[in-house]
């Protein structure tokens, strides 16, 4: 028989045996088609969602033929797209002027030209209960070159001076509607909103659009300074050539050219153009390639088993083509048969559902990503290539299975005997090995070598190791399950017994869950090193109130915004801090200064780099771990930070109330926040210069005594019970109003802080922010949130995306153990078992799957997540060595930060064997219908 007359019949016989076996080659098809499903899917997501350079001037320019902006008062030098420039000799910023720039602008355009002025500047807007800021944009939104720029959603576009019209983004953020008044600013100017609009590439964004030359010139104040103008141009030939855009660079005038971006000049013209070489394309092909890789491994280990569950459900229809003459050749293709049909059906329902969920979910998809996406762009090469795919997976998967049909003993295959079979003894020896070795050098390459290539590498071997391991520990799994009950103890038994179908699942399980725990450890890690970095001035939820001393009317805003404050926020307990005037709002070089005095045993020997020069670099490693020079002690300032004049609330909304503090207070005493600034007699001075102090250029201190100075008996303050808070960054030192009186210290009244009973929200924190526009300019105000986490999401995603494989694998391995041991079922039926004890069997299968892959992913991932820290840590340390090499000390050896994902093992460990356990359990039918034998 001829290959081709072979292949006709075993496809035929494929095709067949697919539809005669319906479930078991939906499973199949599900498995293959899912993942071909996310890569046709993410490939149209790319391609549409990439912009073209037409597409992206079009959402920029309009219709227009180029845009034009003054830059500079000299000539520039810009790249073809405008986007890189450089400012020759004599040039000059200049200050935005419309009129002024909208006359260069004509006059380097050919007659016939049509200018559009383009004109926004940044500003708050009044929308009743509170504040939002925004771009204000004056533009014709009407003018036939803005088409493409804006999207109207609802309403119209304005008509008068009065109306405006805003993005869908400013509404849902303001809570205003079409119909409402907003105020622009301070400057009482209103305007009607009419409409709104979106910017397809800034869905997210806050804008207002007014009619050119309404609003803008009437805010007065210094919004001229803060104008951004630019130009759109449509030219009669509607071509901007290059040799006009290098004649507006000669004027200081940035063109962004239709023409020129699409159609560039040569190379030899480019100035500033960035260019990429092969490197990045050749990484991105090199990632695609591992991911693909990843991809076609996780589906073989997937689809294999149920290849192989097909072949022993056909051993008779193989034993009787051998019987009749069939060589190896035909049983092998009849089973990678299986594999062409089926991977072909996966690549139809893959592709196509690929295209039908992009097509669904694409609204969703720009409203997260906050930008509308382009044309729909079909590649049929690059869609055929991956339905190509799916056949070739498919064809792999059906690959091993095909060769042992094709091995086995035609009489064995007629009788139904599956005769004696041995697990390996080579594997697991070489997957101990592996996983060693692998550890070894993921290790080796962290802690010795900094490489995280040798990391990488090691992590990977080491994980082929424990999937070479995985049938050996799946058998030893098996041992555990004599104490168990009947169903728990006959699905360890069947998943040991049954390995061929049962270590694969695990395997692909241990990949997904190994690869999480790796990069959850790396991130919980991160998290405990920003965490430990962080220093809150004050305990999570204080609200802090400041204003610039020196202000005008200083005292009356203070009073207006306390009560604002008190007014809008859930505040609790309050602490007004005053400090010490030396010259606030001085504007010579000739004011005073304050310092709180460092004692000589409490300063760093260190005093700036020269210094450090003359040491050696054991002198410098020892002072670089001094605790001197780690806290870096040096009480010099003429701000608030120096000197606070509060009583003792402010010791105890910090909780840093210890009777010691309130006793040294209330005699007249002080409190510092850090031991550094006591002498030997518990004792700190402080000292004020009248006048700027000259300088010791070597210590950086001043080199003139003091004009007064005050000593206090002073206490240190201890925080306890509140996380992340650090007074010490208040002030320096802490006196009552009545010892600054006593000691001729006029204070000035310049802060205040609150305890809240609960996190302010955002309508209250926007209804303050509203009412801080009333009072003045020179107020600032804030809330302690405390460390904010930045991996909750990504752990969130990635959590979810190992449930999905994890339930997905075990549910696969399940579906094909009740395929495989339809006999065995009935057994128990028949022999009088709970029909219960048909779902709890399906559910613990599931289960006992899930369990083993988690928990042998869950070690296997922690061997590069710790790697990886160790390898960060070290780079870490060589920089810090590398900067004592050269002189620089900066502060003490860098610190190691490992922390494990615990709440991400919890999850893995109880909750996702829990989830699928009760879905498989929820999904199998308990009772069976028992066949008559015939005859």
């Amino acid at each position: 028989m001829s290959v081709l007359s072979t292949w006709r019949l075993a496809l035929r016989i494929a095709r067949r045996d697919a539809v005669r076996a319906k479930g078991r080659s939906a499973l199949v098809v599900a498995m293959i088609a899912l993942p071909i499903l996310g890569v046709s899917g993410a490939d149209l997501l790319f391609r549409t969602g990439e912009l073209s350079p037409a597409e992206e001037l079009t959402r920029e320019l309009g219709v227009a033929d180029a845009e034009f902006r003054v830059e500079s008062d000299g000539a520039i030098e810009q790249s073809f797209e405008g986007d890189v420039t450089t400012w020759l000799e004599d040039s000059e910023y200049t200050a935005p002027d419309p009129a002024a720039d909208l006359a260069l602008v004509t006059g380097l355009l050919p007659p016939g030209s049509t200018v559009l002025p383009d004109i926004s500047v940044s500003q708050r807007f009044d929308v009743g209960d509170g504040v939002v800021r925004a771009q204000l944009r004056e533009i014709d939104a009407a003018d036939p070159l803005t088409e493409g720029m804006f999207t109207p959603l609802d309403g119209r576009l304005p008509e008068a001076a009065d109306e405006v019209v805003v993005t869908e983004h400013f509404l849902d953020e303001s809570g205003l509607a079409v119909g409402d008044e907003l105020t622009v600013g301070e400057s009482g100017v209103s305007a009607r909103v009419v409409g709104t609009y979106e910017l397809p590439s800034g869905l997210d964004e806050d804008e207002v659009i007014a009619l050119p030359g309404a609003v803008i010139p009437r805010l007065g104040g210094d919004t001229a300074e803060d104008v951004w103008g630019s130009y759109l141009v449509g030219v009669p030939d509607g071509v901007v050539d290059w040799p006009l855009v290098k004649e507006a660079n000669t004027q200081g005038v940035v063109v962004r050219s239709r023409a020129v971006t699409l159609d560039p000049p040569p190379d030899s013209e480019a100035y500033g153009s960035m260019y990429s070489g092969g490197s990045g394309d050749s990484e991105f092909f090199v990632a695609v390639g591992v991911v693909v890789s990843l991809v076609i491994l996780e589906i073989c280990l997937l689809a294999g088993p149920a290849f192989a569950v097909g072949v022993r459900r056909s051993r008779r229809q193989l034993g009787l083509i051998g019987a009749n003459g069939g060589d190896r050749r035909h049983l092998r293709a009849i089973t990678l048969a299986s594999g062409v049909v089926l991977g072909a059906a996966a690549a139809v329902v893959g592709v196509l559902g690929g295209v039908a969920v992009t097509v669904l979910t694409r609204p969703w998809l720009e409203e997260t990503t906050g930008s509308r996406f382009g044309a729909w762009d079909f590649r049929v090469t690059e869609l055929g290539a991956i339905a190509a795919l799916a056949v070739l997976v498919g064809t792999l998967a059906a690959l091993v299975p095909a060769v042992t049909a094709s091995r086995g003993d035609v009489l064995e295959s007629l009788t139904g005997r599956r005769g004696v079979r041995h697990g390996s003894r080579v594997l697991p020896v070489v997957g101990t090995v592996a996983l060693l070795a692998g550890a070894a050098a993921a290790l080796a390459g962290a802690v010795t070598m900094d490489s995280s290539a040798m990391v990488a590498g090691g992590a990977i071997v080491a994980e082929l190791g424990v999937v070479a391991l995985t049938p050996a520990l799946v058998g030893a799994f098996g041992r555990l399950g004599r104490r168990l009950p009947l169903s728990g103890r006959l699905a360890l038994r069947d998943a040991a017994r049954n390995r061929g179908r049962s270590a694969p699942a695990v395997a692909a399980i241990l990949a997904a869950v190994a690869g999480l725990v790796a990069v959850s450890t790396v991130l919980v890690s991160d998290e405990e090193r920003q965490r430990a970095e962080y220093t809150a001035a004050v305990p999570e939820g204080t609200v802090t109130l400041y204003t610039w001393a020196g202000e005008d009317d200083m005292e009356t805003d203070l009073t207006r915004a306390r009560q604002a404050v008190e007014r809008e926020l859930p505040v609790a307990e309050r602490a007004d801090i005053a400090t010490v005037d030396v010259g606030y709002g001085c504007e010579t070089d000739d004011c005073g200064y304050m310092a709180v005095a460092v004692p000589e045993a409490s300063r760093c020997p260190l005093d700036g780099w020269e210094s450090a020069q003359d040491m050696t670099v054991e002198e410098r490693r020892r002072l670089a771990e001094d605790p001197r020079c780690v806290e870096n002690i040096d009480g010099g300032t003429s701000s608030m930070t120096s000197v606070a004049v509060a009583g003792p609330e402010l010791l105890r909304l910090l909780g840093a109330d210890s009777p010691e503090a309130l006793a040294a207070l209330a005699d007249g005493g002080a409190v510092v926040f850090r031991d550094g600034f006591r002498d030997a007699a518990g004792e700190v001075t402080l000292q004020l210069w009248d006048t700027s102090p000259d300088w010791d250029d070597a210590t950086g201190a001043p080199a003139s005594e003091p004009d007064r100075s005050w000593t206090f008996p002073a206490v240190t303050a201890t925080v306890e019970n509140v996380p992340a808070a650090s007074p010490e960054a208040v002030a320096d030192l802490l006196i009552t109003p009545e010892t600054a009186e006593r000691a001729g210290l006029g204070p000035v009244d310049m802060a205040t802080y609150w305890s809240t009973d609960r996190m302010p929200d955002a309508a209250e924190r926007r209804a303050l922010d509203g009412a801080m526009e009333q009072v003045s300019d020179s107020l600032y105000w804030d809330v302690e949130r405390g460390f904010q986490s930045s991996t909750s999401m990504p752990l969130l995603i990635l959590t979810l995306a190992a449930l999905v494989l994890t339930i997905g694998a075990a549910g696969i391995a399940t579906g094909l153990a009740q395929a495989d041991s339809a006999a065995d079922l009935a057994t128990l039926a028949a022999v009088g078992a709970a029909p219960r004890v048909r779902r709890t069997l399906s559910g613990l299968q599931c289960g006992v799957i899930a369990f083993m892959g988690v928990v042998l992913g869950a070690v296997s991932g922690l061997v590069p997540g710790i790697a990886l820290v160790l390898a960060d840590h070290r780079t870490s340390v060589g920089w810090w060595d590398d900067a004592l090499e050269s002189g620089w000390v900066s502060g003490g050896r860098p610190e190691l930060y490992l922390d494990l994902p615990w709440v991400t093992f919890g999850e893995l460990l109880i909750g996702v064997p829990l989830v699928a356990c009760v879905l498989a359990a929820l999904l199998t039918r308990s009772r069976i219908t028992l066949a008559r034998r015939a005859g």
